[in-house]
């Protein structure tokens, strides 16, 4: 039997939820009978200047000198600074800015990457396969998260000076390859998203089970596998306590980069909070590219639902 229909089935309706989704987040959707009140838009407002306050803070001393943190008569109106204490950063020898930007990019992209695909085939396993032991092994993988980091890392340390990968950026990729969390998330996904009577059809009608996760599962899974590779750069971009005790000074990630401006007995904070602000520049390009992708995908996977 041909496996061109339930495939073409699967398709033509991911299409049709996709082109509905993107209808409808076009349009307003209100409630009937319940109008947001003042409260609603006082909440969001304390929300959105929560977020936003501890970038202006650091732009405002990282626009400064050296005295503005301490001066009791700071001004709330950024100065002209800030692009000479970036520059400051930039060319600094000790940090080493360019080389620290690539190995966090290079290291965050490959980690991100790997969770996504491992994920989504364990989800995927999971949630739609049937095999001894699945719920033993699931229940095992989720009690992971529950032990700390920290307890792990004078073995691993140990492991990886015996290998003599120390103080190499695949030090800090290797241990993040996967994702305990990422594998829990893909699952529950998959079980909530895709309905057994479509993998049974495709079964019926000659698809192998290859195909059929590369057709149904993978595109099923793609929002969610969105926000898994936006959650894990994130993540993976931030980390700062494996990479500063794994990897050599000469050869940091950016946040690693970033602590050795103070490590001098007098620490100008206007240097040190504009070298921060310079590190979330990625991650804000990032949201702003994938920001609509992601909301459009959660869009259709609503409507699917």
């Amino acid at each position: 039997m041909s496996t061109t229909p339930p495939i073409a089935m699967v398709e033509q309706t991911i299409a049709t939820a996709g082109v509905a989704g993107d209808r409808g987040s076009r349009k307003t959707t209100r409630i009937k009978g319940y109008r947001a009140g003042f409260w609603v838009y006082a909440g969001l407002a304390v929300v959105v200047l929560s977020a936003v306050f501890p970038y202006y803070w650091s732009f405002l001393i990282g626009s400064g000198d050296a005295s503005t943190i301490s001066d009791p008569n700071m001004s709330w109106i950024p100065g002209g600074n800030f692009i000479a204490n970036a520059i400051s950063v930039v060319n600094d020898p000790a940090v080493g800015f360019w080389p620290a930007l690539w190995n966090s990019i290079f290291s965050s992209t490959v980690i991100a990457a790997s969770v996504v695909v491992t994920s989504t085939l364990a989800g995927w396993a999971f949630a739609k396969l049937r095999f001894r032991g699945s719920k033993a092994l699931l229940i095992f993988v989720v009690a992971t998260m529950a032990v700390p980091m920290q307890l792990g890392v004078v073995p691993l340390y140990i492991l990886f000076s015996d290998l003599g990968w120390t103080g190499s950026i695949g030090a800090v990729i290797i241990p993040a390859l996967t994702s305990a969390f990422g594998v829990f998330w893909m699952t529950q996904y998959l079980q909530q998203t895709v309905p057994d009577e479509l993998i049974e059809a495709a079964r019926v009608d000659g698809a192998s089970m290859i195909r059929t996760f590369w057709v149904i599962g993978v595109t099923a899974a793609r929002p969610a596998a969105a926000m898994l590779f936006l959650f894990t750069f994130v993540g993976a971009w931030n980390n700062f306590f494996w990479p500063f005790i794994v990897l050599d000074r000469r050869d940091p990630t950016l946040p690693v980069a970033l602590s050795l401006l103070q490590s001098n007995y007098f620490v100008d904070y206007s240097i040190v909070l504009a070298g921060v602000l310079l590190s979330t520049i990625p991650l804000l390009i990032l949201f702003a590219f994938a920001g609509k992708q992601l909301v459009s995908g959660i869009m259709a996977g609503a409507v699917k639902g």
